[in-house]
């Protein structure tokens, strides 16, 4: 079993390649040949099944037959590169002509192999390009590494999500088009935004912030547009608004999903014409402004339910951003965690070094259940129960016992499985280790007729840790003892 378990790794490690082939005898060759030089190979049968497992799964070099039934490799080329421009592909055909393989290459192939194939070059030319594909890999995530740490600061994480995230924020931060930042409460789009500005030609100018779900239509249209002396009965003096103020700068709003009809049609106006009218003027002002929108709400159905204009909408919406929820980039929450324990370390004043750096770390149980909570309230909701542990801690390491009593009794991790009860293809690490967890627990409690205190001596872990992990695992232990008692 440890021979065959070295033996993927190493496979996966050198290469995974996926062939999409009609012919049995050709699928089996490559298998054979592939695995003998040390390659993980899957096999699929056709185009369907091909583009099957490439939702599955990453692979690091496709090969796939030209001519097939029902749905041809060409076919097939076009429909993964519209998803995606990465994995290469090499074509492989016994009916190989100029034409097929110009129009193979247009369509995003990387080569084409005529049938039959030199076994040593078809190796050679597989590993040039996975070694090749790998190393702009890792300068692309080098370059994604020096953005982040140089242009980021405060922005934190190292998902691919978040990562990519990232990249667009580069690509469209020097452009002048509107951006709309779309993201459940808590994931941070005011930083987003700030970050567009910071990167923009515009960071020299003022990033004026409106949120306008907090005011009222009037004192709305008064700190956006600004008002004279007399517009209204508190109108004692002249008054500057929001996009006078960020001339030549940018304004973002802040859940403009609230902004009134009455609002909504002036702000189409800005946007289309460049100027606006101060609230009790007659005068219009000119004003240059780099516009960023966020909402947690769905736009486009406060489109159709005519709650906000649809006019108003594309004009948000030239580009969108959206920001993954934390429960879908929990390997994000172990770095968060110490970007806060270091921000509230040093607020107040508690467990420094020489150097100011935060000394306290989270119990290792502790930071599994933080690892296993879904955080509705994503990163704002992480950096609230951080600070209170920070406040509440007494020693270098933060207890179980210092998180909030929610977190503790929350509701335990979801574990996918397939229709025969393994784990999909596309489990994340978190539910890999997850299932480990509970079939090693469930094994214990098995073995000492569902005994938690043997089975917790038998792991070597205090009662306490035991019963919060089988609770946070969903294993019914009233159930499964009752039944081994039958």
């Amino acid at each position: 079993m440890m021979a065959q378990a070295r033996d993927r790794i190493a496979g996966a490690m050198k290469g995974r390649i996926l062939v999409i082939d009609d012919e049995a005898d050709i699928r089996e060759s490559l298998a054979t040949l592939l695995d003998l030089e040390g390659y993980e190979v899957d096999l699929a049968q056709n185009g369907a099944e091909g583009e099957r497992r490439l939702e599955q799964r990453a692979y690091d070099l496709v090969l796939l037959d030209l001519m097939m039934p029902e749905k041809s490799g060409m076919e097939v080329l076009r429909d993964v590169r519209e998803r995606d421009r990465h994995t290469p592909i090499f074509m492989i055909t016994a009916y190989s002509t100029v034409e097929a393989a110009v129009q193979a290459v247009k369509l995003g192939a990387n080569d084409c192999l005529p049938k039959p194939w030199d076994n040593e070059k078809l190796l050679i030319e597989i590993e040039r390009i996975i070694s090749g594909q790998r190393l702009l890999d890792e300068n692309t995530q080098l370059k994604r590494a020096l953005k982040q740490r140089y242009s980021f600061p405060n922005i934190v994480g190292k998902s691919e999500r978040m990562l990519r995230v990232l990249d667009l924020v580069m690509q469209v931060a020097t452009s002048r088009s509107t951006i709309l930042i779309t993201g459940e409460t808590g994931t941070g789009k005011e930083l987003i935004a700030k970050a567009i500005h910071a990167n923009s030609p515009r960071v020299d100018h003022a990033f004026v912030p409106v949120n306008s779900g907090s005011l009222p239509t009037e004192l709305l249209e008064s700190t956006l547009f600004g008002h004279v002396k007399g517009a209204f009965t508190s109108a004692i003096y002249n008054k500057k608004g929001a996009f006078e103020v960020a001339h030549k700068g940018t304004i973002f709003f802040d859940e403009v999903g609230t902004i009134g009809a009455e609002t909504q049609a002036k702000l189409l106006r800005v946007i289309q014409e460049k100027e606006f009218t101060p609230l009790g003027s007659n005068d219009v002002a000119k004003v240059d402004v780099r516009i960023l929108a966020a909402t947690n709400a769905d736009l486009r159905k406060m489109v159709e339910e005519r709650k906000f204009r649809e006019d108003l909408y594309y004009r948000l919406n030239v580009i969108n951003i959206n920001l993954p929820p934390l429960r879908d980039r929990r390997e994000d929450i172990p770095l968060l965690v110490q970007h806060f324990l270091e921000k509230f370390s040093k607020e107040n004043e508690k467990f420094l070094d020489a150097g100011q750096k935060s000394i306290l770390r989270f119990d290792p149980e502790a930071m599994q259940l933080m690892l296993d909570h879904n955080w509705p309230g994503n990163v704002r909701e992480l950096e609230n129960v951080v600070e209170r542990a920070v406040v509440l801690a007494a020693s270098q390491v933060i207890p179980v016992d210092v998180l909030p009593d929610y977190l503790l009794h929350a509701g335990g991790i979801r574990i996918r499985r397939g229709e025969n009860g393994a784990l999909p293809a596309d489990a994340s690490l978190f539910e890999i280790v997850a299932d480990f967890e509970r079939r090693t627990i469930i094994e214990h409690l098995e073995r000492f007729a569902w005994s938690q205190t043997e089975a917790a001596e038998a792991l070597r872990v205090p009662l306490s840790t035991l019963n919060q992990k089988i609770k946070r695992l969903n294993i019914d232990v009233k159930r499964r003892g009752e039944k081994a008692g039958g």
